[in-house]
């Protein structure tokens, strides 16, 4: 099962489609063809194959009705096997729907995964050798201007993630970062800044939460407050179910979920002295 990471790293292409023509061209160096749109094409890569072959995204580069270039995307956070048998059945299928030229790019969450991922597929046909293009950490475009961050906040994140705990030019990144986070709205902001925070080693992470804080971004302060109490929240919610259960007083849903969806830090602090001297969990809240 695609983990949490897996799926917001693949919903950054469904955001924003050119970010595949960005990492081509800018990670890469792999000229793309002119083109007018980017649009997201269908994942299901399985026209005559009955065994299910579903690549990660799948991104259209179009001129007019025409397209010009079509890009399977796979994230890959560990080694699979399996990629190596069904990548030039993605790349064959898509070829064969679209009738245009078709690319593998493969975004890598380390270098070791990104060195496996680009060794070369021999399909044993003479000359018939699929080299994926693969763009691991050291690959993503290094993002220092806002202006920059801004055109795409997407490809600001992965330079985030990927250079953000660097010390020639880490506070700059994170800088361009915010400046990128400006433009979206609170559900991307609050995804994005979970996805990058939880790629950085502490020290960066302190670095771009006391940068949200600063008087330069005081714009997201309101969201840094949020955030903070909604985990403060969090953790006395499980709190009170951790002493719940410790003492062996079973916990309906309904009780749970009125714990869980508990937002007043006051309230939750009474539950937990209550919890300790409770017979039963509707005793909490009498």
């Amino acid at each position: 099962m695609p983990s949490q990471l897996h799926e917001v790293l693949v919903a950054l292409f469904h955001e924003r489609p050119a970010l595949a023509a960005e990492l081509l061209t800018g990670a890469l160096g792999v000229p793309v063809p002119e083109h007018r749109e980017v649009r997201l094409e269908s994942c299901e890569l399985a026209d005559v194959v009955p065994t299910e072959y579903r690549a990660d995204a799948v991104v259209v580069l179009t001129d007019g009705d025409q397209p010009v270039l079509a890009v399977v995307i796979e994230i890959q956070l560990g080694r699979d096997r399996g990629k190596r048998w069904s990548w030039p059945v993605y790349l064959a299928t898509l070829r064969s729907r679209l009738r245009c030229r078709v690319v593998l790019l493969v975004l890598c969450s380390t270098t070791t995964i990104a060195e496996w991922c680009a060794v070369p597929i021999d399909l044993g046909h003479p000359g018939w050798v699929l080299r994926p293009l693969v763009v691991g950490p050291d690959r993503v475009p290094i993002i220092t201007e806002p202006s920059d961050a801004e055109q795409s906040p997407e490809l600001a994140v992965l330079s985030a993630m990927a250079h953000g705990a660097e010390p020639a030019h880490g506070e700059k990144v994170l800088s361009a970062l915010l400046a990128g986070l400006r433009s979206i709205d609170d559900e991307h902001l609050t995804r994005y800044h979970d996805l990058v925070l939880s790629a950085l080693p502490a020290a960066a992470r302190a670095c771009l939460e006391d940068m949200m804080t600063a008087g330069t971004y005081e714009y997201m302060s309101d969201f840094v407050r949020r955030n903070v109490n909604q985990g403060r929240a969090e953790g006395k919610a499980d709190a009170v179910l951790a002493v719940l259960a410790a003492r062996g007083i079973a916990v309906t849903d309904d009780a749970k979920a009125r714990i869980t969806a508990c937002t007043d830090l006051a309230q939750l602090d009474a539950w937990i002295t209550r919890a300790v001297a409770i017979d039963s969990a509707d005793e909490l809240f009498d």
